[in-house]
């Protein structure tokens, strides 16, 4: 039998939590293993569980979701992390994905689109609320520059720029690679400077949009 997705929630607001619990425990796949009232006590019962995936509020005392996140991500790099917000802003949601959010979702999410995005981020997939995509690509065509060739990148940098698009970390890339974290972060820094664009999620954009993805993926 297959093992079920350990699931961690956390958000301030008890009846949230609540309802978030009944959808959980509801399903086959699926065990709600912690709930986390606020940022700090949210990376505590994360390090404690070691959940598959993290539900975190981005609003929350002590602690916001994207501080947590980081945290959680540095400890236990193989928990995703889904941004859940009653507000879509532009600048959260970039934060977020930048930050290395696999999944960000509005409150007003339906329970089977939840459900599909813990399903999907634990399976390595992203998982975004459309008008968190709708940023997202906005946020590309705005700064995009005229295409560049892909052979204007060394041939590693072409790789990282493969892994990319599939949403990995730095850490998750530089254990494909075989090279350092540092190491990955100026490849990085490179792509985006050779292709003018503004951060990590633009160049996973690029290349699905060139057609520069990882052939083995």
């Amino acid at each position: 039998m297959p093992e079920k997705i350990r699931v961690l929630i956390a958000d301030d607001h008890p009846l949230i939590r609540q309802g978030l619990e009944i959808v959980i425990e509801e399903q086959p796949d699926m065990e709600l293993v912690a709930q986390a009232v606020d940022g700090l006590d949210a990376v505590a019962k994360a390090l404690a569980t070691r959940p598959d995936v993290a539900l975190l509020d981005l609003k929350m005392p002590k602690q916001d979701g994207l501080m947590a996140m980081q945290q959680i991500q540095e400890a236990l790099p193989k928990t995703s992390c889904i941004i859940l917000t009653s507000f879509t802003d532009d600048v959260q949601v970039l934060e977020a994905i930048e930050a290395g959010a696999k999944g960000f979702l509005n409150k007003d999410s339906n329970h089977e689109d939840l459900l599909g995005a813990i399903r999907a981020v634990s399976r390595g997939d992203a998982a975004l609320h459309p008008a968190a995509a709708r940023v997202l690509m906005q946020s590309y065509k705005a700064s995009r520059q005229p295409a560049v060739a892909g052979n204007a990148l060394t041939p590693m940098e072409l790789r990282v720029l493969q892994l990319l698009a599939t949403g990995a970390s730095n850490r998750e890339l530089a254990a494909t690679l075989g090279v350092s974290v540092r190491t990955v972060t100026t490849h990085v820094r490179n792509i985006l400077d050779k292709l003018q664009l503004k951060n990590r999620t633009q160049a996973a954009l690029y290349a699905r949009e060139n057609r520069l993805t990882d052939p083995h993926s």
